[in-house]
């Protein structure tokens, strides 16, 4: 199988790469157009700011390409945000992949929320041998609220979306690749499934 991680300069890339090699799973770091299309199962980290994000992707192209895949992709925190029609954070236009718009959480609570939180509402098969409302870690100041693609939630302040699906796209708001036991089954749901 080839595995490609994006990378567009906005990932934390090195810690995704060892959760793969973990699994036993090798992984391509690439921005290569023809490699990415070229992949059985991507993955599309990010972490940082979303415009600054969305100007790396627009720079080198993978703006166009990566609503096209076909195959199995998996955005992660940043990643994922980006893949909705656009974010509050530097009143960015996302992708369009998923139909909703990311927010900011309000003032009454303190953001961004970091550390660990229950995912519940499970709804795929990326959740295959995952229990309702075990942990997952984040950090984040900005969520998609709950709509149709929504395939697990979390609460912070309100119920939001801590997963998305449509079609051959997945995003997690949390790491999978540092949530433990847990993370580890979800990126093998991924990569095997």
């Amino acid at each position: 199988m080839k595995l490609v991680i994006i990378n567009y300069g906005a990932g934390n890339i090195q810690s995704i790469k060892f959760a793969i090699k973990r699994l036993g799973f090798e992984a391509v770091l690439s921005n290569d157009v023809n490699e990415i299309e070229s992949a059985d199962k991507v993955i599309f980290p990010g972490v940082g700011e979303a415009s600054s994000a969305m100007k790396k992707l627009r720079a080198s192209g993978l703006d166009k390409i990566i609503p096209d895949l076909k195959q199995p992709v998996l955005g992660i925190c940043l990643g994922m945000q980006l893949m909705c029609n656009s974010s509050e954070e530097g009143n960015t236009q996302g992708l369009g992949i998923f139909n909703v718009d990311v927010v900011k959480f309000s003032n009454s609570v303190k953001v961004p929320q970091i550390g660990w939180n229950q995912i519940t509402n499970l709804k795929s098969r990326l959740f295959s041998d995952v229990g309702e409302k075990e942990h997952v870690y984040l950090v984040h100041s900005f969520y998609a609220p709950l709509c149709k693609e929504t395939i697990a939630q979390a609460n912070y302040e309100l119920e939001y979306s801590a997963a998305l699906q449509k079609d051959n796209f997945y995003g997690t708001q949390f790491h999978p690749e540092k949530s433990s036991v847990v993370g580890e089954q979800i990126l093998k749901n991924f990569l095997i499934k």
